[in-house]
């Protein structure tokens, strides 16, 4: 093994507080030359909102060791040569699809695209029919979904992710979803390619049993589980074996060595 991807929520920080050990273990993959990535979910927040709050933590990072949907999502869209998106996510991660010409937030018809994120308190029932009403208004219009993550911790306990209304709108709309984020294995290569590594090379940590440890196996990937965020000892009585359980990413030096 010679690089690591980190989650964020649930592993390095909840809410505004970093884990305990986060700060050391990072400092460490830095001290020891070892390449990482953090590879993310999330899809309130831009890159840069994501550097500044790492950064009242103590951790130094860059926008280019963080790897989010709502990147790879933008130049999924020019790939594809898609505009006028209809952006179902927070004003200010609305920011990195800068030049494609969202649809305006009234709008029920012309999107090219459906993109759903992780809206929060946002999600009520207008707001997710008026998404609903975009994809039945053109059956080409294609659903894109941030991830799909079901669930995450905050500080006051469990919220649902974009991956339970990415479903709704799957059953109601009768089409599938173009994923760009975990645990989709295109993300995953995209990380992997992004250390220069080949995926058994790799090492992803996370707190989702399926999204973190299953999508990152399923893409050659070693996937260690830590028993912090989301974690519930139920976690390991599924169909899922992690490659390894860690309490928190503070044991992550003394697995590494170990290993």
């Amino acid at each position: 093994m010679a690089g690591v991807l980190l989650d964020l929520d649930g592993v390095v920080y909840v809410g505004d507080e970093a884990l305990p050990g986060a700060s050391e273990t990072i400092s460490w993959l830095a001290r020891e030359g070892i390449p990482h990535r953090y590879l993310t979910n999330t899809s309130s927040r831009p890159r840069s909102a994501i550097v500044e709050k790492l950064a009242r933590m103590g951790i130094t990072a860059d926008t280019s060791r963080i790897l989010t949907p709502g990147v790879v999502a933008a130049a999924w869209l020019r790939r594809e040569g898609i505009e006028r998106p209809a952006l179902f996510v927070p004003d200010a991660t609305a920011t990195e699809f800068a030049g494609l010409e969202p649809l305006p937030g009234a709008s029920e018809q012309g999107a090219g695209a459906v993109m759903v994120g992780d809206l929060g308190k946002g999600w009520d029932f207008a707001t997710l029919n008026r998404a609903f009403r975009l994809l039945m208004s053109d059956p080409g219009t294609p659903l894109v979904a941030l991830g799909l993550t079901r669930y995450w911790r905050a500080v006051d306990g469990l919220r649902l992710d974009a991956g339970a209304y990415v479903r709704a709108l799957e059953y109601a709309s009768g089409r599938n979803a173009v994923v760009l984020g975990k645990p989709d294995p295109a993300f995953y290569r995209a990380a992997v390619e992004d250390l220069h590594l080949a995926p058994d090379q790799v090492v992803m940590v996370g707190d989702d049993i399926r999204t973190d440890v299953e999508g990152a196996q399923r893409t050659g990937l070693v996937g260690v589980l830590v028993r912090t965020g989301k974690f519930t000892e139920a976690d390991l009585a599924g169909d899922i074996t992690p490659d390894a359980v860690l309490d928190s990413i503070a044991d992550l030096p003394r697995w590494w060595a170990g290993r």
